[in-house]
């Protein structure tokens, strides 16, 4: 029975509220026709509108979990949410190309300060390109580009990286263009993916939703540029399914 699913595996933090990271990215994968595993990284105390504080789930926990799922299944395709430092999402990153070296891992850059990442630290940085290089895509928003790099512009930052790994920037913090996203892939390539809606309900959880949709497009072996427009799509759905700050995920026909 198990032989005829496609899995996808999330690791990422739980949110009570079910609107963002492991409960979030279940709702998008079911709702794709995929089979979702999950691996936690984080319990957080939190709504869909205040934020408490969260506690971290050991890393030889974390890797546990990853351990006993590739045992048991065929897993290509990755979304990694919030992760507690840059240190502990490399050893992931290794972890899961030791078990699977064609993985293909779509990370949700959630880098804060109170996750545990200092932009300024230069030992820090020097991770980042080893980083990005065991990534398939990384999907920042305008505010956390602009934060990984502090001594370089946002098209600085973005060259550099296309040269590593596949960057989606998502343009709802643009203050031009509001809503349109680009795509740099291929180290060449640059796609820019406007709006399908004019205005669309601001969601908690919305990059989570966007990248797990993204990540569920690639197990389906759908090409990039267009795993990227479908993932868009379904965001957009989900955005205006509902006025409050809780969306609903609506099984989706891909084309």
């Amino acid at each position: 029975m198990v032989n005829k699913h496609k899995f996808i595996l999330t690791i990422a933090g739980h949110d009570p509220s079910g609107g963002a990271g492991v409960t979030s990215d279940i709702k998008t994968f079911e709702a794709h026709g995929v089979y979702s595993l999950s691996v936690c990284t984080a319990i957080t105390v939190q709504n869909d509108i205040k934020f408490k504080s969260s506690s971290w789930v050991a890393t030889d926990t974390v890797t546990a979990q990853i351990d006993i799922l590739f045992e048991q299944f065929e897993i290509n395709v990755v979304k990694i949410g919030i992760i507690e430092s840059w240190q502990t999402l490399l050893l992931i990153l290794e972890k899961l190309h030791s078990l699977n070296p064609e993985i293909k891992v779509v990370l949700d850059p959630i880098l804060t300060a109170s996750a545990g990442f200092d932009f300024h630290s230069n030992e820090e940085q020097r991770l980042l390109d080893r980083i990005w290089q065991l990534c398939y895509i990384i999907t920042p928003n305008y505010d956390e580009i602009q934060n990984l790099y502090p001594e370089l512009t946002v098209e600085e930052t973005l060259n550099h990286i296309n040269n590593l790994t596949n960057v989606y920037l998502k343009g709802g913090h643009r203050r031009d263009k509001k809503g349109w996203d680009e795509l740099y892939h291929s180290s060449i390539v640059v796609v820019n993916i406007p709006p399908n809606t004019a205005e669309v309900f601001e969601k908690h959880g919305s990059g989570c939703v966007f990248s797990s949709a993204l990540a569920s497009n690639i197990a389906l072996e759908i090409e990039l540029e267009d795993a990227c427009r479908n993932a868009k799509i379904y965001t957009e759905q989900f955005l205006n399914s509902h006025p409050t700050l809780l969306g609903v995920h609506q099984k989706t026909v891909l084309k």
